[in-house]
């Protein structure tokens, strides 16, 4: 009769045990302001531990590579390697990480390639201290949270007819949108070249490519489509 006491006492240890454990929190975005308002916040929620924070995506894959968080708070406008291309690489190599994009944009394609990216989430950055915490519990249990306005978007489109992936980026390869990115940022060629251990033909081709596929023959019309569509921001 005193096992069963004993045994209850301790899965009750067990479980308290289990509930201390803080949800470990990478944060990657590269305006320092935002990022440094992010992690204030997060550091004043229960259960939660910021690990790290980065300013690009190739310095998302490479702390995660070392040090794996629960939960990765990603941007997708950074130089470099912009948040959808490091999510990709991220899932590749380490899929029990459970990343939440953290975007400006509730009417682009970025939500479905953000989810074709692998991310578990996608939250505005608009969102509630409420709301933030609530995405950030429910990736980490292993669920999908979308935040209520792409989810409004979602149901428009459908109601029009439209279809949410047919924005210009859509058309795109992996590659060609880092390519994209890049010559946006006002990369050369040969800076490009070297960044992707790519040839410089390799990445004039990509151009020509890019150029052909969104109708769009000078470089200018390429870096106005990559801030239309939020590749790069304004102030990158």
């Amino acid at each position: 009769m005193c096992a069963i006491p004993a045994a209850r006492h301790c899965v009750d240890r067990e479980t308290k045990r289990d509930e201390m454990i803080a949800t470990t929190i990478l944060i990657a975005e590269d305006h320092t302001l935002v990022r440094a308002g992010i992690r204030a916040l997060l550091e004043k929620l229960d259960d939660l531990q910021v690990i790290g924070d980065v300013s690009d995506g190739l310095e998302a894959v490479q702390f995660c590579a070392q040090h794996p968080p629960d939960v990765l708070l990603m941007d997708i406008s950074m130089p470099g390697l912009n948040g959808l291309e490091a999510t990709q690489r991220i899932m590749a190599a380490q899929p029990a990480i459970r990343i939440l994009i953290l975007s400006m944009y509730a009417n682009e394609a970025y939500m479905n390639q953000a989810m074709a990216s692998g991310a578990a989430g996608y939250l505005l950055k608009g969102a509630t201290t409420d709301e933030f915490k609530l995405a950030i519990t429910t990736v980490r249990k292993g669920d999908t949270y979308l935040t209520p306005a792409t989810t409004k978007y979602l149901l428009d489109c459908r109601r029009q007819g439209v279809d949410p992936e047919d924005g210009p980026l859509a058309k795109l390869s992996s590659r060609q949108r880092e390519v994209l990115q890049l010559i946006a940022e006002g990369h050369s060629a040969k800076e490009i070249a070297a960044r992707l251990d790519l040839s410089v033909r390799t990445v004039e081709t990509h151009r020509a490519q890019l150029m052909g596929k969104l109708d769009i023959h000078d470089v200018a019309g390429l870096v106005r489509l990559a801030v239309r569509t939020g590749l790069v921001s304004v102030e990158s």
